[in-house]
């Protein structure tokens, strides 16, 4: 009997959503297709049926967080409003929320991998480049300064988002942990120029809003 439209797809999403969660939680070289497989409630077996590697999948874990319309965050009561002119500033605040400082397994890859793809190959170099590209593309929009000073400073906001989230996790205490995303919100807020903007952000709507502006564009560079 021939599987139902869109079976494979949907496969294929849940392989991708297992492999991003363990890779986030334990990093590519502690995960094996098995433990992914297993994850997705699928036999080690199909694996290759949908990727010719883990190296592979792991490009398609990177690409997730800006190009893909069903990733999954649990980061409640954040919506992000991309027709609002606050949206970079919303990005902001959810990027460094605590609700995404918590919530290691569903977390954006690219705080969580940087260490891992650094030791792999071009593929996955590029992958990472291309996401990270995608956020810098967000946030320039917004940039209150001249035009040719907002991709240096949205470049800036992006990695201390990125950067401040991955010392965030690494340090042992939760205060000192807390202060430092204080400190790099308000900075990246203030070199925006988005230091005004208030309200209570959320991220609930991101995964659709971002799909839509910016996936035909990311995905051809992920590949």
């Amino acid at each position: 009997m021939p599987y139902p439209v869109g079976h494979r797809a949907k496969v294929k999403g849940k392989i991708i959503e297992s492999a991003r969660r363990l890779f986030n939680r334990h990093g590519f070289d502690n995960v094996s297709i098995q433990q992914i497989m297993s994850g997705a409630g699928l036999t080690h077996g199909g694996f290759y049926t949908y990727f010719r590697s883990k190296s592979a999948l792991y490009t398609k874990v990177l690409g997730c967080f800006f190009t893909d319309p069903e990733w999954k965050n649990q980061w409640e009561g954040v919506e992000v409003d991309m027709a609002s002119s606050q949206a970079a500033a919303q990005v902001v605040k959810a990027y460094l929320s605590r609700q995404h400082f918590e919530d290691v397994e569903n977390s954006c890859p690219m705080v969580a991998l940087p260490s891992d793809v650094m030791r792999s190959g071009d593929d996955t170099k590029r992958a990472f480049e291309e996401v990270f590209a995608a956020m810098v593309r967000l946030l320039e929009r917004s940039v209150a300064d001249e035009k040719q000073h907002r991709h240096a400073k949205a470049q800036a906001v992006a990695a201390m988002c990125v950067g401040g989230m991955v010392v965030a996790r690494a340090i042992k205490s939760r205060a000192a942990a807390d202060e430092l995303r204080d400190a790099c919100m308000s900075i990246a807020l203030q070199l925006g120029g988005w230091a005004d903007t208030g309200g209570r952000v959320d991220t609930s709507a991101l995964k659709n809003e971002l799909h839509e502006q910016f996936a035909e564009e990311c995905l051809a560079g992920v590949g």
